[in-house]
């Protein structure tokens, strides 16, 4: 199946809101097949950009809570977190607290693909990169990002060729 450019920019920022992006990834199809367009669109947001990473986090929530909507990248959110869903307080509390402390050191929030990972491994994960200097977090966001934009293209190309 090859895949034009005609409705990829809209498909593109729903996997990862940045305009530029997504232009850049538009300007190189028709693409022989999601493989081919999962390929050039990592390739084209490595490395993100510091402003490219805050741009993006504007679509995503905070680990932990769920966007409501009917909208795509709602959708999507909820269902990437729906695996890091557990009803055990205690890590409730641990998420939060962890948010709250990735918030106060790099001021954004913290972003994990969610997709596979149970909460206990998300805050695992959020105290092992808070000991992380700003440029070492800066590119684990920029891989982050790029994991889920992968993950939402296979979704969205998969549903359309099913």
């Amino acid at each position: 199946m090859s895949i034009g450019a005609d409705g990829l920019r809209e498909q593109l920022l729903i996997a990862l809101a940045v305009p530029a992006w997504a232009d850049r990834v538009v300007a190189g199809a028709p693409y022989e097949d999601v493989d081919a367009l999962v390929a050039a669109a990592v390739e084209a947001a490595t490395p993100l950009a510091e402003a490219d990473v805050a741009e993006s986090l504007g679509a995503h929530p905070r680990i932990g809570e769920r966007r409501t909507g009917d909208d795509a990248e709602s959708r999507f959110s909820r269902a990437e977190q729906s695996a890091s869903t557990d009803p055990d307080e205690t890590l409730a509390g641990l998420l939060a607290v962890g948010n709250a402390a990735y918030e106060r050191r790099f001021d954004r929030v913290f972003l994990i693909r969610a997709a596979g990972r149970s909460r206990a491994e998300i805050i695992a994960e959020i105290i092992r990169r808070l000991a992380n200097d700003d440029a070492t977090e800066l590119a684990e966001v920029g891989e982050q990002l790029r994991q889920i934009m992968a993950l939402r293209l296979r979704t969205m190309y998969a549903e359309t060729t099913a």
